[in-house]
């Protein structure tokens, strides 16, 4: 990622992209075949759409605690979204400069989930007594990058991450990925052509073997036709549990975005274009299938 500024919050996210580069090994060989291919000449001209976060919804965490590390860095809450099915709320927020990507927190509703279920989560998370976001320097930039891979609550066993999985999917990835970056996206309608199109750029990754989410579609498309959406399938990492069980399970992912220019800008000249003169925000529908990338149904070919 490339910022025209220098700021705590560029360096905070400089910190979380070496780190979540380094755990996705797809964003390495995306990277590598859009310079081969002369859409780019470096990781830092890929421009990042939004990146995103989940959290549990439980006393001293979830997007009430999270989004305090943006909000004191200058981004605003904006439109909020809920997701009935898979029990979860997001919010996204706007960055305070263009070259900042924007940022999409989601909650998972713990108390909609069975009583053993929520037991589960309360067993790992019951001894986090106060907001964590709290005590920490917000304008330290190494300090909160540090909180993002720092464990708040003990390693899970295989038996409760699985439960979990049986359940919610997005509970069993956060009660063992934690706070990592869920994603990051390119935007495509940033690119070249005809890569700058999401049917294109698409083709592209099938090329080099990326596998997509097909949950709705390869392409997952806003009611309004102008915010168009397309993912990888999140890749595995083996993890470890606390009774010594090892597992292949979900890790992080990548998507794309291809936001349309809004009917009143169409004849902008190219030159005269802005963040601002694009779809904003997300769609629930959209973002339903996304979440899907990290479930079972999506990596058990991987």
């Amino acid at each position: 990622m490339k910022f025209t500024t220098d700021s705590v919050m560029t360096r905070i996210l400089d910190e979380l992209f070496k780190i979540y580069a380094k755990r996705v090994p797809d964003v390495k060989k995306i990277t590598n075949a859009m310079i081969e291919r002369g859409m780019v000449s470096d990781q830092n001209e890929i421009i990042n759409d939004h990146i995103a976060f989940r959290t549990l919804g439980v006393p001293n965490l979830g997007i009430t605690s999270f989004e305090k590390i943006f909000l004191a860095n200058g981004y605003k809450r904006m439109d909020f979204y809920h997701f009935d099915a898979k029990k979860l709320d997001a919010y996204w927020y706007s960055p305070p400069t263009e070259d900042l990507p924007r940022v999409f927190i989601s909650e998972l509703k713990v108390e909609k989930l069975s009583s053993s279920v929520q037991n589960v989560v309360k067993f790992y998370t019951d001894s986090i007594v106060y907001d964590p976001v709290d005590n920490l320097n917000l304008g330290d930039y190494k300090a909160v990058a540090k909180y993002f891979q720092t464990p708040l609550w003990n390693l899970p066993s295989l038996s409760d991450y699985e439960l979990l999985l049986s359940e919610s999917e997005y509970a069993a990835w956060v009660i063992y990925n934690r706070y990592y970056l869920n994603h990051y996206t390119i935007s495509v309608h940033d690119l070249p052509n005809p890569y700058n199109k999401l049917e294109s750029f698409n083709d592209f990754l099938n090329d080099i073997g990326i596998k997509l989410n097909t949950s709705g579609g390869v392409i997952k498309t806003s009611k309004d036709q102008l915010l168009r959406q397309s993912s990888s399938v999140a890749n595995t990492i083996r993890a470890n549990f606390s009774n010594g069980n090892t597992k292949k399970i979900a890790g992080s992912y990548v998507e794309f975005a291809e936001r349309s220019l809004l009917p009143e800008f169409r004849n902008l000249k190219s030159d005269k274009l802005k963040r601002e003169h694009r779809r904003e925000g997300f769609e629930t529908a959209n973002a339903d299938r996304i979440f899907e990338s990290t479930f079972t149904s999506q990596i058990k070919n991987q």
